[in-house]
């Protein structure tokens, strides 16, 4: 938990220098916004594995044009590493119905043991290295629901990684539920296949959302329950999460 307060602190940091960047009209614009979020569950983008403890996640997406940079930072709130995902995006399809995005990332995910080191027991973090590449198209049904399927590779690159990884859904959006004049909820049910070499399994997952009109925060909540699979997994996992969110725009240099 000491740890935690810097990494807020450095955080906040890099969006006030990003953000005191001086307006050029002559200059194409550019969209900056993110999140912090303090959850009770860290659990992945892939929903079968999860941290199991608290954790701290912060998200950013830098947006030009058609491109994006999404990074993706979280740690446990002990302030140790949990993974960091570097996502390049670019909007392949922009239809007022059907769209298409495509992404590359490069994905670290950090392991802490104790070695013995010299007559000592130490604790060391393995870094493993992933390269992954998504594909995202969905279709507008009316205004405030989404129906999509999302793919999802990845290849590890150290002798500890999975070396290929499948991740597919089949997923629907339910955007602006009115529980009140001001408070909304969201709703993001999806029913995924994950396939690791010679393991794989079914899953459900559904992701919640609670948020006020023009209010940073908001809460949210992910469920995950398998529904066949031979992959070591939790048969149910869930979290509650509370998020702060901001959103700008500045001019790019």
């Amino acid at each position: 938990m000491a740890k935690l307060p810097l990494l807020l602190s450095a955080f906040f940091s890099l969006v006030q220098i990003t953000f005191a960047q001086k307006p050029d009209s002559a200059k194409s614009t550019s969209y900056l916004s993110g999140s912090i979020g303090v959850t009770s569950n860290g659990i992945s983008l892939i929903p079968t594995f999860s941290l199991s403890k608290p954790a701290a996640i912060f998200d950013m997406s830098l947006v030009r044009n058609k491109f994006s940079f999404d990074p993706e930072f979280t740690f446990s709130l002990e302030g140790k590493p949990w993974y960091f995902l570097f996502w390049f995006r670019y909007k392949l399809i922009n239809a007022d119905r059907f769209k298409m995005g495509a992404g590359a990332h490069l994905g670290l995910n950090f392991k802490h043991t104790v070695l013995p080191i010299n007559k000592d027991s130490n604790e060391v973090t393995i870094t493993e290295r992933y390269l992954a590449g998504e594909l995202s198209p969905t279709y507008l049904l009316t205004k405030n629901i989404t129906l999509g399927v999302y793919y999802l590779y990845s290849h590890g690159l150290d002798p500890t990684t999975v070396k290929n990884n499948h991740f597919v859904t089949v997923n629907a959006n339910f955007t602006n539920i009115k529980l009140g004049t001001s408070i909304f909820m969201g709703i993001m049910p999806q029913l995924y296949y994950l396939n690791q070499g010679e393991h794989d399994g079914f899953y459900f997952t559904s992701a919640f959302n609670l948020s006020k009109r023009n209010f940073p925060l908001s809460i949210s909540s992910i469920i995950n329950k398998v529904i066949q699979t031979d992959i070591e997994s939790k048969d149910f996992v869930w979290n509650v999460t509370l998020i702060y969110s901001f959103d700008k725009r500045y001019f790019a240099l």
